[in-house]
């Protein structure tokens, strides 16, 4: 392992990795694509999603995020200012 430095305060370390062929072909065919300058940028930010994955929202909040938004669709719902004057809350 090597270790570079770029422009910023982060230090950039070389690593060596075997893939299949494969999935090296499809890495090729797709960094400039997604717009990447280089096919190193692209695996770093897979790299990142894959050590900070997003979160997930269970079924249950899914299911309600639907409901609310079928209830808006009725008009069922009211803006945030209007509650807050319904409820005599000041800002």
């Amino acid at each position: 392992m090597s270790t570079d430095t770029n422009t910023g305060d982060d230090r950039m370390e070389k690593i060596n990795v075997r893939v299949p062929e494969s999935l090296l072909s499809r890495i090729d065919e797709e960094w400039e694509r997604r717009g990447y300058s280089s096919k190193s940028e692209a695996i770093r930010d897979a790299l990142r999603d894959w050590a900070n994955p997003a979160v997930q929202l269970s079924e249950e909040t899914l299911a309600d995020l639907e409901e609310s938004r079928k209830q808006a669709e009725r008009g069922e719902t009211v803006s945030a200012e209007e509650a807050r004057e319904r409820l005599g809350l000041d800002d």
